[in-house]
């Protein structure tokens, strides 16, 4: 039972709702096999579509119950399970008003042996609000899509300081909008095994190997991509609370009909759990990633640097902060030159929690994007106030 303690500590407990704020809020199901809760509130949206020009502003009204389960089924089996809706009605948009989005969120582990384990997930999100917006689309595109993300790991240790581990996962993008779907639908699947060597407790040493294809479903003799990773790095658990990851190396990537190119992949991430209900998450990202515009950009250059922030107050009061900020380079097509473009993104929330079963926030959530395409910039903030219960 020592694999089931530490992995229902370590596992993704819940997953966010499709129209969620930036900043992480505390969960109140913590520790609970089973949980419902419902959510409600109003906020204003200063640019509903993410428009470069011409922005729509509304009063969004929600409501999102959610059901969560998460458990042991065996002495070696855990599993967890969660379901949310989220009902968006809004006082001014074209066309619908009142949007549905759904999350839903499966997870099963089972541990073969002390030394072997097999990791399964899959997240299917219909979002009909998305919170980040695709930049460089015709004014007031509707983008609800819907995705679902796979993954499976398969761990093992031959030796008691070697470790393996064989990955794969496989994500699909399908846009309600026929044009934008004719351009952005894809599948990307990444497979991966790695190695580990142990050092000492805690510190192991990663070697890693991963293929990425992207598959278009429409145009992909000209839009396909795929990449070759070979990564070095390191897992340090440096104390019971804290914790830094590292991978880098380098990475080649052939686009169909287009100039291959390569580059440095860079991958930093770290915990620190400092007080109870308190934590700080933070990293960078240096990657290549594809473009919401595929007919004038190949892809994207990124360098992500970001920071996630909950801290307890008081005994009933949490403060939260998300903070992601990305300035980036836009790989033209033939003839069209590289663009730079810088996205920032911040969420704050203040979280009162009168009882174990009530909370109420307040959050604000600011989107910008500052680009040399002047049809890609962005400005978007939401003010909302909302009030929960867990039964």
């Amino acid at each position: 039972m020592n694999f089931l303690r530490a992995l229902f500590v370590t596992s993704l407990m819940a997953a966010i709702p499709a129209r969620a704020i930036y900043a992480p809020l505390p969960d109140q199901a913590e520790g609970r096999t089973w949980s419902t809760s419902l959510r409600s509130g109003v906020a204003h949206d200063s640019n509903i579509f993410g428009a470069a020009r011409d922005e729509i502003s509304s009063v969004v009204y929600s409501f999102s119950p959610r059901v969560v389960f998460k458990g042991a089924v065996s002495d070696q089996t855990f599993a967890s399970f969660v379901y949310a809706l989220t009902l968006d009605h809004f006082a001014d948009r074209p066309g619908d008003r009142t949007l549905d989005s759904h999350d839903v969120f499966a997870r099963l582990v089972h541990a073969f042996g002390p030394a072997t384990q097999l990791d399964i997930s899959d997240q299917y999100l219909v979002s009909r609000n998305p919170e980040s917006l695709l930049a460089g689309l015709p004014v007031n595109t509707n983008q609800s899509f819907a995705r679902n993300q796979l993954d499976a790991r398969f761990l093992t240790k031959p030796r008691p300081k070697l470790g393996v581990t064989l990955k794969a996962r496989s994500v699909s993008f399908d846009y309600e909008n026929p044009a934008l779907g004719a351009e952005l639908d894809r599948n990307e699947n990444l497979y991966g095994v790695s190695g580990s060597h142990a050092l000492r407790p805690g510190l192991d040493l990663v070697l890693e190997y991963r293929r990425e294809d992207v598959l278009y479903r429409v145009g992909g003799a000209r839009k396909d991509k795929q990449s070759d990773f070979l990564i070095g790095g390191f897992d340090y658990a440096i104390a019971r609370k804290l914790g830094i990851s590292s991978r880098f190396g380098p990475q080649w990537r052939s686009r169909s009909a287009e100039p291959s190119t390569s580059g440095i992949y860079v991958e930093i991430s770290g915990k620190y759990d400092y007080a109870p209900r308190s934590f700080l998450t933070g990293g960078y990202v240096h990657t290549v990633e594809e473009s919401s515009n595929i007919a004038v950009y190949n892809d994207t250059k990124v360098n992500r640097w970001f920071v996630n922030v909950q801290h307890a107050v008081s005994a009933l009061v949490v403060a939260s902060l998300s903070a992601t900020y990305e300035p980036s380079e836009l790989q033209g097509r033939r003839g069209v030159a590289d663009v730079d473009e810088t996205t920032t993104r911040l969420g704050a929330a203040l979280t009162w929690l009168p009882t174990p079963r009530w909370s109420f926030s307040a959050s604000y959530d600011h989107d910008e994007i500052d680009s040399d395409d002047p049809v890609r910039g962005q400005s978007r903030d939401r003010v909302g106030v909302s009030a929960g219960y867990t039964f």
